[in-house]
């Protein structure tokens, strides 16, 4: 009896060691290198993102993420109302479904990941079994809204969601790692080895100004606030190389907490939303006829009595208004529908349609913004005279704030269109790869130009200007009004409007482009002149001081103080004479020369080039006696001109430009 026990003890240890060694081999084997080893992903670090003067907008931090080992958790549901009791907010269906994922045949799970320190400290009290901690790159933006629609935002998963975050996530987020980690019974990790470093992403420069920014979202939000309208936007470009300053939007939200937010506040705009722009398009209607010579800029046209008819359509000025005659200049000034449309009729749908197109309407302007409405631009061979009317004055074509704002930019530039663009620079590392201005064509000629920008200023500096409210005092600004009634289920809101105004400012050399479109106010009669105008002329004051823009309209004496410290010493000079600039007549257009600056003063030698485009640097103090480039050299815009200054001056007899 206890032979035959003895055997089958025997068989049975056998039949077990077979079936551990043999058949359950391969699965004991998985079960213990999933306890003895992990290979958790290592996150790349995520580029930063500043602004044009290297100021941060957004940036990555370390954030702890708590996970759980299911296969060590012997009561899912105690553990999971353990962990919610701790969490600053955990639903009962949220503690439920981590109950679920806590039982789980499984060796890894989220608990929650990016929590607070508050909240990490809580859970490493607990000292739960099968509760542990990583640490994850999490995005920060110290600005919170500012830029919010133009920077977008990041997800659990480091990915960019939204905005430059997600246009640009390949060049950001950079590349994973992975690490093989050896593990004890107790879970702790005992030795390793880095598989593949992580490697960082590149870094963005943008183009934008954090000041500026704060300035154009300020004075937005101000104005939605005030006029209670329904939304609003505001892009501002820099005339001469088309990079963009300043893009608000408003509502917004913030891009540290987006899921606390609704759609509608995440939605860019200025880029996104198409409108009807009213009279503000009447610019290119302008420009095309100017541009084609079909109309002179004192050509008179008769708008009487106020209204024009297309069979059964009757379309008529604004507020009932019967201007008269008017000249092509005042059509503008005044923004008559009447004049604008038999503008429009003698150029044509073709020749009008050309213009839309070269103005850059009917497609994205810029390789920035993947999410760019083209609009809406009807084909010219579609359209019939009721129609051709329509789009003259700004009705049946469908445009974002930005194409707007590049269209008038493009004035402003002298007829070159330049593409918009956000991102100045990429950092890799210590390489800085420059996004050079992308000069695409040239819109309309600087003759036109020449004549275009007497009205556009008209518009504002004139007593019978439509944008009165939009003035900078100490500046002449040139621009355009614009109010649309908003399509509503198909018919035209007399309650709801979109109103615009879109400018340049100084006129003469100007400094930036602007656009202010404010959408739906609701404070008395809507017009661009009295919601959007006021808007334009505050961000345009405010940004103006802050870049430190001289005036162009009765500049500031200059203030002579008398030093203690030296004797009075003052050179021997002929009568002053204002620099002369040399016109050449060349082959491939007109050149300048640099003006003799010698003897004048540092504030009127500045000023003089600031007037020709030129920037300064002044070294000494007292009057000019050197000069880089030397006078009568050909003139470049944006070149820098050296003034070197001194108080005991040589004597200068006869030289142009000098002063007492």
């Amino acid at each position: 009896m206890a032979a035959a026990v003895f055997v089958l003890w025997t068989i049975g240890i056998e039949a077990r060691l077979v079936y551990l060694q043999v058949i359950s081999y391969q699965d004991l084997v998985n079960r213990a290198e999933k306890q003895q080893m992990r290979t958790p992903a290592l996150p790349a670090k995520r580029g930063e993102i500043v602004d044009r003067h290297g100021r941060l907008l957004a940036y990555s931090v370390d954030a702890d993420t708590i996970y759980a080992v299911p296969y060590e958790i012997t009561n899912a549901e105690h553990t999971a109302a353990a962990l919610c009791g701790v969490f600053d907010a955990c639903s009962h269906k949220e503690q439920t479904a981590l109950a679920e994922r806590l039982a789980a045949d499984r060796p890894f799970t989220y608990v929650r990941r990016r929590v607070t320190p508050l909240e990490a400290r809580h859970v490493a009290a607990l000292k739960l079994d099968g509760i542990g901690f990583m640490k994850e790159s999490r995005r920060f933006y110290p600005n919170k809204e500012l830029a919010a629609h133009l920077l977008g935002y990041v997800g659990v998963d480091n990915v960019g969601l939204g905005g430059l975050e997600a246009t640009y996530d390949k060049v950001i987020r950079g590349k994973e790692g992975l690490l093989i980690a050896q593990m004890d019974a107790r879970r702790q990790t005992f030795g390793g080895r880095l598989e593949r470093a992580p490697t960082a992403g590149g870094s963005l420069e943008l183009t934008i100004d954090e000041q500026l920014q704060h300035i154009v979202e300020r004075e937005l939000r101000t104005g939605v606030e005030e006029h209670r309208a329904e939304g609003g936007s505001a892009v501002m470009i820099e005339t001469r190389t088309g990079e963009i300053l300043a893009m608000a939007n408003w509502p917004t939200f913030n891009p540290n907490a987006f899921s606390a937010s609704d759609q509608a506040a995440r939605r860019n705009r200025a880029v996104q939303d198409i409108y009807e722009p009213g009279s503000t398009f009447k610019v290119v209607t302008m420009s095309a006829a100017l541009e084609e010579r079909v109309m002179r800029v004192d050509a008179m046209i008769d708008t009487s009595p106020g209204v024009i008819r297309f069979g059964a359509r009757t379309i008529d000025e604004f507020a009932h208004h019967n201007y008269g005659t008017l000249s092509f200049a005042d059509v503008i000034v005044k923004s008559s529908n009447i004049g604008a449309i038999k503008i429009g009729l003698k150029v044509g749908a073709e020749r009008l349609g050309l213009y839309i197109h070269r103005f850059g309407f009917g497609k994205p302007t810029s390789p920035d913004f993947p999410s760019e409405s083209p609009g809406i631009v009807w084909n010219p061979a579609r359209l019939n005279d009721s129609a051709l009317a329509s789009v003259s004055m700004g009705y049946q074509v469908g445009v974002t704030p930005l194409q707007v704002a590049s269209a008038v930019n493009a004035i402003a530039n002298g007829g070159t269109w330049i593409e918009p663009r956000i991102v100045r620079a990429v950092v890799n590392g210590s390489v800085r790869t420059k996004v050079v201005p992308k000069v695409t064509r040239q819109t309309i000629s600087p003759g036109t130009v020449a004549q275009i920008l007497p009205i556009m200023e008209a518009v504002v500096e004139s007593t019978i200007g439509t944008a009165r409210l939009a003035r900078v005092p100490g500046f002449t600004v040139a621009g355009k009004t614009g109010t649309a009634d908003k399509l509503v289920n198909g018919r035209y809101s007399q309650s709801q409007q979109n109103v615009s105004f879109v400018g340049f400012v100084p006129s003469r050399e100007p400094v930036f482009t602007l656009i202010v479109m404010i959408d739906s106010p609701r404070s008395g009669r809507a017009a661009g002149g009295r919601v959007a105008a006021p808007i334009f002329g505050r961000i345009a004051e405010a940004s103006l001081r802050y870049l430190g823009v001289p005036p162009t309209v009765n500049p500031a004496v200059p203030v002579m103080v008398a030093r203690r410290d030296q004797p009075a010493v003052m050179p021997t000079v002929s009568t002053w004479q204002p620099p002369v600039i040399v016109t050449l007549a060349t082959g491939g257009g007109d050149a300048s020369l640099v003006p003799d600056l010698r003897g004048m003063s540092a504030r009127n030698a500045v000023h003089a080039l600031a007037n020709l485009g030129l920037s300064a640097r002044v070294e000494g103090t007292g009057l000019v006696v050197e000069q880089t480039p030397a006078p009568g050299s050909p003139l470049q815009r944006g070149m820098t001109c050296t003034l070197v200054l001194a108080r005991d001056a040589p004597r200068l007899i006869g030289v142009a430009g000098a002063q007492p």
